[in-house]
């Protein structure tokens, strides 16, 4: 009893008062001392007294954070045109501001900052600010430094044929980026801030006219209604996006590629840009858009279907062969050919693990493989994958810890899942397989289809912004084009846009001459 009652006393002090948003988020006026007591500590934040005009009487105080600017440009842009424009020494405090405002300084961007809000902010985005003591007026310039990554071609989706730039992790050079492939007038591009302590820059793109206003509204939402201290990782994002948390399938596609993301906004979808991230997202997202990769539209219609075909079938394969395996040697040996029956009790004789524990024993060895690769310097972590797969699953077979068979159905498996465009979708593929195999070694083939109905209602129940997850599976508006989402058109025949998405212009190009 007194282990319950801490239990209940422990349970009470997790109960946290909600934490409204402070709005401004800055309190006391925009002068220098308030900043000097925000950035306390802050070994980067500097300030100097700049003489107007050479006039020593004459004086305004510039702030900045080292390291978010360019130092040359305000040596060069700022700090000398005060210094040696005679005119701001001798005119007054109002008039300079004035002349500064209209372009004395050698800068492209100024703006006027009365809150301390803006101002703290300003600094933070690589600004720095100049007091007017007399005036009370505060003069901000862009001066940011522009060291960031050089666009270079994407790890994650290596292209084959076509563009080889990908996203960086710069929100405004990703979206120069995608301006340059959609070059739209009604190409929209809406910031908003996300994070109460980090304070991050979230691009909205589509295209006004092509996309739902309903998806675009309710997208702005949940970004608007994302209150978090920061938005550091991509799941921060996906998570709050997708709004459910009850299934392993991702519902928003993730790119690095800026042509899978313009093709995305070209066909209706949003996307969304993320300042620090090197990768876009689009939504809604179905099914079948996780097997589809920008290549499949450099290649011809024939070569592109039957890759699609490909991946259809690894995923069927890499959910259900070692399920299949389970139930036929435990439940169904009748189902094999004879033969290949007696081979496979041949070589189980003088293993001493059953079926179900075998195939699950090396499943979670491939994963730990797998997961060791990926965290070791790229240097090496090849080699060890690939030393462990060989060393680890012969020595298995060697000591008849396993027997081949259960190797080589747990390699098929595993190969097959690596033929998924998107990781997120074969991360959630393996959850899956270690479910059918459960199953299997529960029900045997009855617990396969079980576990095939449960899929298929799990998917059939999820949705993104409104679209049908099995879209064009299900959903499709009676229009019978499911095949479609198996096999690629040629191109001069896709003259409508996806029905799912409920696009404002469904057609992409001109009238089909064979309608």
């Amino acid at each position: 009893m007194a282990v319950f009652r801490r239990y209940r006393g422990y349970k009470k002090e997790e109960k946290v008062p909600p934490h409204p948003r402070q709005e401004p988020r800055i309190s006391g006026p925009l002068t220098v001392e308030n900043l000097e007591r925000v950035f306390t500590d802050c070994v980067d934040f500097a300030k100097r007294q700049v003489a107007l005009g050479g006039d020593p009487a004459r004086r305004a105080t510039l702030c900045y954070l080292s390291g978010m600017v360019k130092m040359e440009r305000i040596s060069d842009y700022i700090l000398r045109p005060l210094a040696q424009d005679e005119m701001l020494g001798k005119c007054g405090e109002a008039e300079a501001v004035t002349r500064i405002q209209a372009g004395a300084l050698y800068n492209l961007i100024v703006e006027e900052r009365t809150t301390a809000d803006q101002g703290v902010f300003d600094l933070i985005n690589g600004w720095c600010l100049l007091f007017f003591p007399q005036t009370q007026k505060v003069l901000s310039f862009l001066v940011q430094t522009e060291e960031k990554r050089s666009i270079s071609p994407s790890e994650n989706e290596p292209p084959l044929k076509g563009p080889r730039d990908s996203f960086v992790e710069s929100v405004r050079t990703n979206t120069s980026i995608l301006r340059r492939r959609v070059r739209a007038p009604g190409l929209r591009i809406k910031e908003l801030l996300v994070g109460r302590q980090t304070v991050t820059p979230v691009d909205l793109a589509w295209i006004e006219g092509i996309a739902n206003p309903e998806t675009v509204a309710a997208v702005e939402g949940r970004l608007a209604d994302m209150d978090i201290d920061g938005l550091i990782s991509p799941a921060s994002l996906e998570e709050y996006l997708t709004g459910d948390v009850r299934t392993a399938f991702p519902t928003i596609l993730s790119t690095e590629r800026p042509d899978r993301f313009s093709a995305g906004i070209l066909e209706g979808r949003v996307g969304v840009l993320v300042d620090g991230q090197p990768m876009g997202w689009l939504l809604p997202a179905g099914l079948s858009q996780f097997f589809r990769t920008p290549q499949d539209k450099a290649l011809s219609w024939m070569a592109a279907s039957a890759l699609l075909v490909i991946r259809y079938l690894c995923m069927l394969t890499t959910l259900f062969l070692p399920a299949l395996y389970i139930a036929a040697v435990t439940f169904h040996l009748e189902l094999l050919p004879t033969r290949l029956a007696l081979a496979i009790v041949a070589a189980k004789q003088d293993v001493p693990f059953t079926t179900i524990f075998e195939v699950l024993m090396m499943l979670v060895a491939f994963e730990v493989i797998q997961e060791a690769g990926l965290r070791l310097p790229s240097s090496i972590g090849q080699t060890v994958s690939i030393l462990g797969g060989l060393v680890v699953g012969s020595a298995a077979v060697e000591a008849r810890i396993v027997s081949p068979v259960v190797l080589i159905v747990v390699a098929a498996a595993g190969i097959a899942g690596y033929t998924m465009p998107s990781q997120d979708f074969a991360a959630a593929l393996r959850l899956w397989r270690f479910a059918f195999a459960a199953l299997a070694a529960l029900a045997g083939m009855f617990g396969v289809a079980m576990g095939g109905l449960l899929l298929i209602c799990h998917l059939a129940s999820l949705e993104s912004f409104g679209v049908a997850y099995l879209s064009p599976f299900a959903a499709n508006d009676g229009s019978r084009r499911a095949v479609y989402a198996v096999l690629r058109r040629p191109l001069p025949f896709v003259k409508l846009r996806e029905a799912a998405l409920r696009t404002r212009n469904r057609r992409n190009q001109g009238a089909d001459p064979f309608s």
